[in-house]
């Protein structure tokens, strides 16, 4: 990693509310499911945050996000970007959280891991660099979150990050460290 594959400011990343495929245990990634009435009051809650302004808000365009951006901050104008998709776990989707595929693989007819890495990389420092003095906020995927955790902070997936609580990625110098807003 060099200083230009940096995301240029701090930033802030948000897991979608809880869906149906979180609460069965069941592999997503590019399947559109629905958030669960719990994921809808989860995404209502982060409405009455204080948010520092001004903010860029950003959401991947599956409906999961879509919602939970639509009730996390109504009114506000939200631009979709189709790289914080979730990863396609091509053959593994729909299955069973309780045997998941090996990350570093590449599933078959989904997308690899180093090729989600390059995605995630190149679309949230394109979105950093592109919003001047506002603080970018991304509605997006536990996997987009883990991405982040490997390109710029721990350099491992960690936990899997709770649905619906803000992740700030703050930039010390050429390193990041995360936290929860």
């Amino acid at each position: 990693m060099t200083l230009q594959d940096l995301p240029a400011r701090s930033f802030c990343l948000i897991r979608h509310g809880e869906t149906t495929a979180n609460a069965d245990h069941i592999i997503a990634g590019r399947t559109d499911v629905a958030l669960t009435a719990q994921g809808r009051a989860q995404a209502a809650a982060l409405a009455h945050r204080i948010w520092p302004d001004p903010i860029a808000l950003f959401s991947s365009p599956m409906s999961r996000a879509r919602d939970t951006c639509a009730l996390a901050f109504p009114g506000r104008d939200v631009t979709l970007h189709e790289g914080l998709r979730e990863r396609d776990w091509g053959i593994f989707e729909g299955r069973s959280l309780d045997a998941p595929p090996a990350r570093d693989a590449t599933p078959e007819g989904g997308e690899g891991w180093a090729e989600m890495l390059a995605r995630v990389s190149l679309t949230i420092t394109r979105i950093c660099a592109g919003s001047g003095a506002a603080l970018p906020v991304l509605v997006c995927h536990s996997g987009i979150i883990r991405a982040a955790r490997v390109l710029w902070t721990s350099g491992t997936v960690g936990a899997r990050p709770a649905n619906a609580v803000p992740i700030l990625f703050e930039r010390i110098g050429a390193t990041f460290k995360e936290s929860t807003l």
